[in-house]
């Protein structure tokens, strides 16, 4: 009991299970997804054999562009990766259900907007996180990349349910306004659909510098050790050229509602500190974070820049992001720190 608001406890324990079920989805759809980039590189593999082996056979009348895989006669045959691709994809809409429900059940529990904490705004920006990409990566051919956004999600609850918990119970007063319901939302969602293009920008770099020379594929696949595992994974994702637009695009809508999150931000601080802005160190690190995200956005459509400059702005905007949301709330004293733990 708080005031004259009482949790219900039940609801609360439901949710947490719900957060821990929706978790431990969430890695077995990260292992159907990276079991299909495997599957992809072992039909790649096949593929270069058959090439070979059609080439060697060639001078009996049979051309190799005739033995291409591919190539065949009839209906396509789903391949492993294609499979567990589409397994993969209702494992994390069962992941994102459960964790939704936690969500939910969290506010009827307590009565309140459901993001009143650390672990409640984590848990929020994860699953917006998961929702963007969900639509972002929609296409079969990129559905595998949703592996890698599930790492960031996954790694982020363990922290929250971990070190971040914190039980239900109605928010402090200084969170008792309506504006916790629209500057919170707004700054949750836009952080979870930045993470997809940080993400992106992360492989599009990691792209460049592990990509597989197609003169040298037996070599390849022979390198032993961190870097030539790396590099055998991010030689079948996307395109670099695929992954960096889609990180453009990412940023392209969660750019804006990040600034106005901003913009709701120093309108609630009018009306419970008397001033729009105060250079607190959040709001200072908010601010930080929407520039470098402004000069990504201009970076990318001014002629002359590098994509791969860009890039590097998108990842530093990705890093202010994450500092802003544990060390600013966790480590640094300030007016916005009643939103840690």
């Amino acid at each position: 009991m708080n005031g004259s608001i009482q949790v219900d406890e039940t609801l609360a324990r439901y949710s947490d299970l719900l957060f821990g079920t929706a978790m431990a989805v969430y890695v077995v759809a990260a292992f159907l997804f990276f079991g299909a980039l495997a599957a992809v590189r072992g039909r790649k593999l096949e593929e270069r054999e058959l090439v070979r082996a059609g080439a060697g056979a060639s001078g009996n009348g049979t051309t190799t562009e005739d033995r291409v895989p591919g190539r065949v006669e009839g209906p396509q045959r789903r391949t492993l990766g294609d499979k567990l691709g589409n397994m993969g994809l209702p494992v994390v809409i069962v992941g994102l259900i459960a964790h939704l429900a936690s969500i939910v059940l969290r506010a009827m529990a307590t009565e309140r907007v459901p993001w009143g904490n650390m672990y409640e705004f984590v848990s929020m920006t994860c699953a917006a996180g998961v929702i963007a990409a969900l639509v972002i990566l929609r296409k079969p051919e990129h559905r595998p990349l949703l592996s890698f956004v599930l790492l960031p999600v996954v790694l982020l609850m363990f922290i929250a349910g971990r070190w971040l918990y914190t039980q239900a119970a109605p928010v402090v007063p200084a969170l008792k306004s309506y504006w916790l319901a629209v500057h919170v939302s707004i700054i949750s969602v836009s952080s979870g659909i930045l993470m997809v293009s940080g993400v992106a920008s992360i492989l599009y770099l990691l792209k460049l510098r592990f990509a597989a020379n197609p003169a040298d594929d037996t070599s390849s696949t022979t390198r032993s050790g961190f870097g030539g595992a790396m590099r055998r994974i991010i030689d079948h994702v996307p395109s670099a050229e695929n992954l960096d637009r889609l990180a453009y695009r990412t940023v392209v809508v969660g750019f804006p509602l990040f600034g106005l999150g901003v913009i709701c931000g120093a309108i609630w601080a009018e009306a419970a500190w008397g001033r729009y802005w105060g250079w607190d160190p959040k709001e200072a690190v908010s601010f930080i974070a929407w520039v470098i995200y402004a000069a990504y956005l201009h970076a990318r459509a001014t002629a002359g820049w590098r994509n791969t400059s860009a890039a590097w702005i998108n990842v530093a905007g990705f890093v202010a992001m994450l500092f802003n949301l544990f060390i600013i709330n966790l480590v640094v004293s300030g007016l916005h720190s009643y939103a840690g733990l």
